[in-house]
Parts: C-alpha cells; structure tokens; sequence
C-alpha cells in the first residue's frame, strides 16, 4: 500500500523505465537515482538501496580508472563508463581533463584503435559497407538519436600515425566527439560517429580472425566516391544540420574530398585544417616570445601530406593578413617529404605538394635542408619518430637565438623528438611543442612545461560554433580566427614557462572563445541560420552542454 502511494505521488517522467532506462547511457543515473525516481521509473531494487551523490560516483570511477596497470586498461575503462552512464563519464573527464584526455584520445587511442577487435565490448556508432550502397538513408535513420548536429567520420585508411586499420579506426570518431562534448560542449545525444569500412589493404588485420571489418582489399576509384558521394547526400537528408568532420582520410583522399565539399556542404577536415589551426596557434605564441611577425619566419616543414600543406595554407593566409604577398609568402614554406627536399626540378610530386615547389637546388635529407635553408620553425608532421636528431637540433639552436621546433607527429612513439630531447639539444633555447604530451623537463635547475599542440583545442570550439548558429559552410576563415583566439589565451605565466598554449584546465574556457568567433565569422559571411544573440559569448556558453543529472519525477 506504501509503494502504491509513493507511485501516485510522484508524477511520472516521459522517458524510458525499467531496466531499459539502465541501458541508456544517455539517460542512466545509476546509483544516483532517488528512491522517489526508482519507484516512479520502475527501477526499484534494481539498484543498490544507497543513493549516491555524482560526486561519489565520479571518485569511484576516477578510482577504478586510477587502479588500472596500463594506459590501455585506463582506455577500456573510460569507454565502459561511457556505455553505461554518459553524463558520469563527461563529468570525471572535464573534471580531469589534464589526466584524463591522453587516455580518452592520443596517444592511448592509437593503440586503442590497433586492438580494436581483441577489446570490443560494445558497439557504438554506425558502420557502413559497399553492401550499403542505396540503403545508406536507411542505415542513417537506424540512430535512435535524431537531432544529430556533429558527424565524424573516417574510412580508417590512415589513423594517427598509425596507417592503415580499417573498420578498427572507429575508435578515432568516437574518441573525437568525446571530446567535442567533454571540451566543446556538444550535447553527446547530437553527435554520430561513422566508419565508412571500404576494406582494408593491412594484411595483419585481413589475417587476423578477430578483425570486425570488411575482410576485402580497399575499394578506390570511382566506386569509393560513389559511397563516399551517397553518404554525404544522405547525411542531407536524414541529418540536415549535421556538420561533417572527415577524419584520417589518406592523403590521396583527404584533400580532393575537402575540395569537393567543402563549399557544397558544412564540412571540414581536421587533420587538414585542425591541425593547421592549432599550430598557427603556437607559432603565433613563438612570435610572441622571439618578438618577430609570422611574416619574418622561415618555416620547415618534415612531412608534406594533409597536415603540413594545411598549416602551410594557412600560414600564408596568415602572413598575407599581415601585409605580405602570396607570393613571398609561400616562399617562406619550405617542405620535405620522405624522398626530398619539395623542389621545383622534382617530377615526382603530388599535386598538392607543387605549390610549394620552389626554386633551389635538390636536397636529399631533413638534416641537409636544415643547414641549407636555416629555417627559424621546424615542425614535424611526418609520422616518423626521431627524426629531430640531436645534430638537427643542434643547427637550429646555432641559427636561432629561439627555436622554434614542434614534433607535432602522435601517438608518443611517433614524435620526431621528445620534449627532453628539444630542451636538452638546444641548451633550454627551444619553443617546443609537440602533438602527444610529454612531461615536464628540468633542465639546468628551471622546469619547462612543453605546450601541447592538440587539435581538441581548435575543432570542439569551431563545431560548436557552427551548431549554434546553424552554420552552412566551415570556412577557412574560421579557423584563422580560432588560432588569433586561441594564441590570445595564452598568457605570459604561460609563455614564461615555456608553453605556447593555454592549459589543458581551460580548454572549456578557450572553446567558448573559438565557438563565438565561429560564429561571428558565420554572420559576417551570411552563413548562419540561426539569429544572432546580442552576447554571442554568453549565448555560446548557455547552450554548452554541462554534466549534470536531469531529475526524473
């Protein structure tokens, strides 16, 4: 008679009850639930009889995550906790988001990424084949989420640094929108993760009988973007606000897809323009220290796919922003790939490499380009490890009163360098950055802290940006804006100790920032459908999305 009367005073919630509701991740309290919820929702004795605060439960977790031997055991962890209670897990992430994010994403999803099939616990996100070509509208419509606003999606061909992994890189997308909600504030409920599974080319994967993907050479050609092309149009329809954010394409793909889109449909390439962003970001920050314009730089780049050509464009955008031609502005780009120097006398060179192909005699190494060019920057984004040798270094330091050296390439045990190595190698003189974090290093008595050049600083702000304002096109000019931003939030205690980025603690602080200058870029271009908030600002930070329970009653 008790129970009867507690259910009729508590009205009930219009959501799923029962052991349904448990399954939910995105609705699911767990221990949280009231005794007044578990009677209404039909969940009562189904749970331990303690109700717990969020705040116990995140120290168990964070508890459990800590106890665990390796990083990757960390990784399987967080993922569980996500599958079952979503706003817990936002909230021990943005909680702990310094100790946390090298777990949730680089490096310990590189590795995540490569064990894929040997850790599958749950599935999560979409997985389309060739088998779905004229049923991808279909396959879309399955999400139980219909408000989708942020998509991303990769055909696994080139994770990290890592090559080719298949259907195995759905661990990149997933790990991505993490972090668009956990830094950017997407609502999880409105994010998609998709991998377009064409094959895979790795033997190991076709040979391994755990692999979960598609046990097929990959599909090229005419055929892949015909479902590339399906995709995106039923995107269109299924998901009309959803932004695209293409992730780890390979080279020979990325780039003809942005081209192709880009002015067609809200998309983006992060490892093109993320990339870019966040280290323009840092080379703003250098210019600070060294006391120079981005124009008077000379910059070497290691590594000429998607990520260098992307920082190298957006470079020249910068320096022509401040005065320079295109012209003299490019010249200032230098590149080497893994053959040689990018040169003019070269007719081995992809067409997005030409550009940047200038007049000088062929130079066979990285070291060789270095002694030759004397550059003032070097930034690795070649996905080989320790290509910053000592010697290099050492040449860079001789020409440069400040170095600046980024080895930007991740997982960890892909860096051209290590922090140690910089700081070591140049005799404490070195901007550092670099793509994975590295800890502190001590040298000579003075403690540097290595600034992270993480695209989650860039692509959370510039979605979140674009959901707000229901943005039609992601423009280069976005992303310009989100590196000013984001190198105007580093401050000179940071600077001071050798970090050229905000800390990791304000990343929620600093996508705020990026999403409003999103934004204002949007209406200034006619690109936004939403209208326009007197305090974009405070606009932006009201619709972020905050780890809270909701009561159900």
């Amino acid at each position: 008679m008790a129970l009867e009367t507690a259910v009729r005073a508590v009205a009930p919630a219009p959501v799923k009850s029962g052991a349904d509701l448990l399954h939910d991740p995105l609705l699911n309290k767990g221990t949280a639930f009231t005794r007044e919820e578990r009677i209404s929702l039909g969940i009562l004795g189904l749970l331990p009889p303690h109700v717990s605060t969020m705040e116990q439960q995140a120290a168990r977790a964070l508890k459990n995550v800590r106890a665990r031997a390796t990083d990757l055991e960390k990784y399987i962890d967080m993922l569980s906790l996500m599958d079952r209670n979503e706003t817990l897990y936002y909230r021990v992430v943005t909680d702990n988001i310094e100790e946390l994010m090298p777990i949730i994403y680089t490096p310990t999803v590189g590795k995540g990424c490569q064990l894929y099939a040997h850790i599958f616990r749950r599935s999560r996100g979409i997985f389309i084949t060739k088998r779905e070509k004229g049923l991808m509208e279909r396959v879309l419509r399955n999400w139980a989420n219909k408000d989708v606003r942020v998509i991303v999606v990769t055909d696994g061909e080139r994770i990290l640094g890592l090559g080719d992994l298949g259907a195995s890189g759905m661990g990149i997308p997933v790990g991505k929108l993490a972090l668009y909600t956990a830094c950017g504030g997407v609502p999880p409920e409105q994010t998609l993760p998709v991998t377009l599974d064409v094959g895979t080319n790795n033997e190991t994967l076709l040979n391994d009988p755990l692999y979960l993907g598609v046990r097929e050479p990959r599909v090229t050609g005419a055929e892949y973007d015909e479902l590339v092309a399906e995709f995106v149009a039923a995107v269109q329809k299924v998901f009309p606000k959803a932004l695209i954010q293409f992730e780890d394409f390979a080279n020979h793909n990325a780039f003809r897809l942005l081209e192709r889109y880009r002015d067609a449909v809200s998309c983006f390439n992060d490892d093109i323009q993320g990339t870019a962003a966040v280290t323009l970001a840092g080379l703003f920050s250098a210019c600070r220290v060294r006391g120079t314009k981005l124009s008077d730089e000379r910059i070497l780049f290691h590594g000429a796919g998607e990520a260098a050509i992307g920082i190298g464009d957006l470079v020249v955008t910068a320096m022509m922003a401040e005065g320079t031609s295109r012209e003299e502005a490019m010249k200032k780009c230098w590149f080497v790939d893994s053959k040689a120097l990018v040169e003019s006398t070269r007719k081995d060179l992809q067409d997005h490499k030409k550009p940047y192909a200038h007049v000088h005699a062929p130079i066979g190494s990285l070291g060789e380009a270095v002694k030759a060019l004397k550059p003032t920057a070097l930034i690795g984004v070649s996905g080989q490890a320790q290509q910053f040798t000592p010697e290099i270094i050492g040449d860079m330091s001789r020409f440069n009163k400040r170095p600046v050296i980024f080895a930007l390439s991740n997982p960890t045990s892909k860096a051209e360098c290590t922090a140690e190595q910089a700081m070591t190698g140049s005799d404490g003189r070195a901007l550092f950055a670099s793509g994975s974090p590295f800890g502190p290093v001590v040298y000579k008595g003075k403690t540097y802290i290595s600034g992270q050049g993480n695209n989650a600083y860039i692509f959370p702000g510039v979605g979140m940006g674009a959901v707000v304002c229901g943005a039609k096109r992601v423009t280069p000019e976005m992303f310009s804006e989100a590196a000013r931003v984001l190198a105007g939030l580093v401050t000179q205690a940071d600077l001071d100790t050798g970090c050229l980025y905000p800390s990791l603690t304000r990343i929620v602080e600093c996508s705020a920032h990026i999403a409003a200058a999103t934004v204002e870029v949007a209406y200034k271009r006619n690109l936004a459908t939403e209208p326009k908030s007197k305090d974009v600002l405070a606009a932006v930070k009201e619709k972020m999305y905050k780890p809270v329970y909701k009561t159900y009653a």
